[in-house]
């Protein structure tokens, strides 16, 4: 799968792209099974949701220190490179988008992360930041997010920006779910501001296209 960019995509074929991102995802990985023993890490804290307004939120002032005037509103930056220091995730940050079959562009690099550029963007005020990655590549080595199976509830997550300060989150959650169903608060483009991290995760059935279900990281801003 490519990862080049294509601007000027329809609100249509963004929202296209939401529906049947959960298939793609769970076939990312179709190279090679997670490795046999490995147990698959348990769900902890619960999914956030939309209800807690966004309003109130200030990244600028989360980022630039207590009482920095909240500035104007408008596009978040770009993100450029992910880090998670507990379980030392470090990984430069892709913008990807929807290919001409509709489904979502994933980095070719499994030590890369792909960040959805349809929907929000990490520090942007409201709805849910994702960022997908592989577990592993066509050799069977782990790839960057094969980390957030050791993710705890508490770790700092941080998302650097171009030109822009970073953004600092802490993981209050973590699920698996069906490859073919991401819940529909993955893609939310309101409410309260959380990065949703997304991987393949066992199990791994090759005649059924590989992994078969997705595992899942939440993070809500700190100030």
């Amino acid at each position: 799968m490519g990862s080049s960019r294509r601007g000027g995509r329809s609100a249509a074929a963004a929202e296209a792209a939401a529906a049947v991102v959960a298939v793609v995802l769970a076939a990312l990985l179709v190279w090679s099974p997670w490795p046999s023993g490995d147990s698959v890490p348990p769900d902890f804290g619960a999914r956030p949701q939309a209800q807690e307004p966004a309003a109130e939120h200030s990244f600028e002032a989360h980022d630039g220190g207590p009482g920095e005037a909240q500035k104007p509103s408008g596009p978040a930056p770009e993100p450029t490179a992910l880090r998670v220091p507990r379980v030392s995730l470090d990984a430069r940050v892709l913008g990807v988008g929807v290919e001409d079959d509709g489904t979502v562009e994933v980095p070719g690099n499994a030590g890369q992360a792909g960040w959805y550029r349809y929907g929000p963007a990490p520090g942007a005020r409201a709805g849910s930041a994702v960022l997908i990655g592989h577990v592993d590549d066509r050799t069977g080595s782990l790839g960057a997010f094969a980390k957030l199976y050791e993710v705890r509830r508490g770790d700092a997550v941080t998302v650097a920006r171009r030109d822009a300060p970073p953004v600092r989150y802490e993981v209050t959650a973590r699920e698996m779910v069906d490859g073919d169903s991401l819940p529909e608060e993955v893609f939310r483009r309101h409410g309260r501001p959380v990065l949703t991290l997304v991987t393949c995760a066992p199990p791994y059935d090759r005649e059924r296209g590989g992994y078969q279900r997705n595992l899942l990281v939440y993070a809500v801003p700190v100030r």
